[in-house]
């Protein structure tokens, strides 16, 4: 486990459809900042309990809970989950706040979440959400339990499933974090357990190798930058 960072220092969230997203598409990065000082949070919308082949969507959900407090223990990273329902988040209001009320609370400088070019309909909705709560984050006319807070910077990261028309502008050198990555994806049973329904870590080995080859360095994770209409700054100042 990772040193406990200042209450002060910066934050980058991570913003995940189901339990296991966040820690293999955002976890090598979260550490990456780390390094740095950086508080981190990872966000389950959903635990992607409906997942397994031999367990109930009930008791999996129970297996997912207890893996995404392992693998976030790994990481250093704090823990929030959502209460909707795998293969059933919606686009709404009720999710959007709800997103906007844990990015008041723990007020992140940076937010990755999933990209809209899915196959899988969570990880589109996500998108949608995330985007959507950003006014219902930044505006200080919506009053709270927490103040207002609008991110510096939104990215999307690299998902497996999300791959349709990805454009990496950014890319961050992880191969120090590497191990430890490796130790908190490997906390699911979904991708490290008998027969997984996909290789996801051979998938994630790979792709780090690929674009590490692509800044001459042993691994790195690609993003890609959200960008508005109107830019981070313009809006955030018309919110505040």
């Amino acid at each position: 486990m990772t040193a406990t960072p200042s209450p002060d220092a910066p934050c980058i969230m991570v913003i995940g459809a189901h339990a296991a997203d966040a820690e293999l598409m955002g976890g090598a990065a979260v550490l990456a900042h780390q390094k740095q000082g950086w508080r981190s949070v990872l966000v389950h919308l959903t635990l992607g309990e409906k997942g397994s082949r031999e367990l109930s969507p009930e008791a999996y959900a129970e297996v997912k809970r207890e893996e995404a407090a392992r693998a976030a223990e790994i990481l250093g990273a704090e823990l929030e989950i959502l209460p909707y329902l795998d293969g059933e988040l919606p686009v709404s209001e009720e999710v959007q706040w709800a997103i906007a009320d844990v990015i008041r609370k723990h007020r992140p400088d940076v937010i990755l979440t999933h990209w809209k070019g899915s196959i899988h309909t969570d990880h589109t909705n996500c998108y949608e959400n995330v985007l959507a709560s950003l006014f219902f984050a930044g505006l200080k006319t919506f009053v709270r339990e927490y103040p207002n807070h609008y991110p510096k910077a939104i990215y999307f990261a690299e998902n497996w499933e999300d791959e349709e028309e990805f454009a990496p502008e950014v890319y961050i050198d992880v191969s120090e974090v590497w191990d430890t990555y490796h130790q908190a994806a490997a906390s699911y049973t979904l991708t490290s357990g008998p027969n997984p329904p996909f290789r996801y870590l051979q998938w994630y080995d790979g792709a780090s190798r690929a674009r590490g080859a692509e800044r001459n360095v042993d691994r790195a994770v690609a993003l890609m930058p959200y960008r508005p209409f109107y830019s981070r700054r313009q809006l955030r100042d018309a919110l505040a």
